[in-house]
């Protein structure tokens, strides 16, 4: 018999968790360096029409939202089409007031180059709209962006 023969019968190794919290802590930075925070939580049901010629904005920094459409809870707030304004709902006669908040936001130099995205649901009806147009040529709001999906024109 051979004298270096072990009688045990060897397991398997344990696996070494030292390097763990390291990819742990990489992964959490990745991510909290990737994710984008949205702004606003949407009141109201956005689901944009299809348009054939569209353009990217270039600074999405200087573009201000306004949303409008019916509300996700229509049991509380009807079917009715309403606007949205940051966080919360609001009337026709609050958007200067909102123009003026976000002008206020912004750099001087950068002010003149503000643009006010409509982000419309599809089936709203373009009095709303209209209305909204109305008092945004009121608080001198005059780059204005309809906000779309990209489509394929139809024969």
């Amino acid at each position: 018999m051979s004298k270096f023969k072990s009688s045990k019968t060897k397991g398997t190794p344990a696996i070494s968790t030292s390097s763990l919290p390291d990819i742990i802590f990489m992964l959490l930075f990745f991510f909290m360096v990737t994710t984008q925070m949205r702004e606003t939580s949407l009141r109201v049901k956005v689901k944009l029409p299809i348009a054939t010629e569209i353009q990217k904005l270039d600074k999405k920094s200087l573009v201000s939202f306004i949303y409008i459409g019916p509300p996700t809870n229509t049991t509380m707030y009807g079917t009715e089409s309403r606007i949205q304004l940051n966080d919360q709902y609001a009337r026709v006669s609050d958007v200067p007031e909102f123009i003026a908040t976000e002008r206020e936001a912004r750099n001087e130099a950068d002010r003149n180059f503000l643009t006010t995205s409509l982000k419309v649901h599809k089936d709203t009806k373009m009095g709303v709209v209209t209305d909204v147009k109305q008092e945004l040529r009121k608080a001198s709001a005059f780059r204005i962006n309809y906000s779309t999906l990209k489509g394929v024109a139809k024969k």
